[in-house]
């Protein structure tokens, strides 16, 4: 369930900047016919930092309900304040999530003994299974690999998803939290090497739009099959880097509307569209990948 290619979906709009929920379904069908593991619903990919508390269960919900069983969903449920994350962890409780993605609190800097904290008091709070999620360059705080074996021996936090791109935390990490924890990668660029060097998988924004290529490259490292999988990553390479050439999900919005998977590219503010300048490089990364 936490193993493999998970994708961090993206919130399709309209041009009003409406939730476009034929879009949204449109994508689930996609995920599942493709290999994704899981989809995480309304992480930062899914833009939750601008979509209301209705706006966010609703999505997660509709999610669930267009997967109909056939893919694990998670909720993306994280907050800078202890207790609107536990509100919107227990929100989705009795929904038919598998677990939820929790984002270090961000902008508010707490120390590691204040991460600790607030992450035991959400997996406290309820049965779902944790997935910490480590995004310093996004949160200004950094869940530092002893804090995550402090909290691996929490029943229910049972996953970090390590969004740094360093490759040299993963085996630290390894020995804190032990063979049962699942380690993913939130990073596209360096998630293959970090499956070889002890990783589960990987929780992918380019899954988007290469959804088959992410999820093989994926079993592929899990057989240790590494050459074909480097050969199929080689492929991938240039989405990994130019779907964040502006800030993430404003290129693979762009990427997704352009391939046919959601109606349009719309991204609410203080997100803007794709710039012009940035529109080649996007497209020459899909057609090295073979998407167009």
């Amino acid at each position: 369930m936490f193993t493999g290619s998970l994708v961090a979906l993206v919130t399709p709009m309209d041009t009003k900047g409406n939730v476009d929920h034929v879009s949204l379904k449109k994508l689930v069908e996609y995920h599942i016919a493709n290999g994704t593991s899981a989809i995480v619903s309304v992480g930062t990919t899914g833009e939750s930092a601008t979509l209301d508390h209705h706006e966010h269960i609703d999505v997660i919900k509709r999610t669930i309900d267009y997967a109909d069983g056939r893919i694990a969903i998670i909720a993306g449920t994280g907050a800078n304040a202890t207790k609107e994350a536990i509100e919107l962890t227990h929100r989705v409780e009795n929904i038919g999530v598998v677990g939820c993605l929790t984002v270090a609190p961000y902008y508010n800097k707490p120390t590691q003994e204040g991460m600790y904290q607030h992450f035991k008091a959400i997996a406290e709070s309820t049965a779902l299974p944790q997935i910490l999620y480590n995004v310093p360059g996004r949160t200004s705080s950094d869940i530092k690999p002893e804090t995550v074996g402090r909290l691996a021996k929490i029943k229910n936090i049972v996953a970090l998803k390590d969004a740094t791109g360093d490759l040299s935390r993963v085996y630290p990490t390894r020995k804190l939290v032990g063979p049962d924890f699942k380690l993913l990668s939130g990073d596209d660029s360096t998630f293959l090497d970090f499956m070889i060097l002890g990783g589960d998988g990987v929780i992918s924004v380019t899954a988007n739009v290469a959804a088959k290529a992410v999820a093989t490259v994926c079993q592929l490292a899990a057989n240790n099959q590494i050459q074909e999988a480097r050969t199929l990553n080689d492929t991938l390479m240039a989405l990994h880097h130019n779907l964040f050439i502006e800030p993430n999900p404003t290129p693979v919005k762009w990427a997704c509307a352009k391939l046919g998977l959601m109606q349009d590219a719309t991204i609410r503010l203080p997100m803007v569209s794709l710039s012009a300048s940035s529109i080649p490089a996007v497209e020459q990364a899909l057609k090295e990948a073979n998407l167009l």
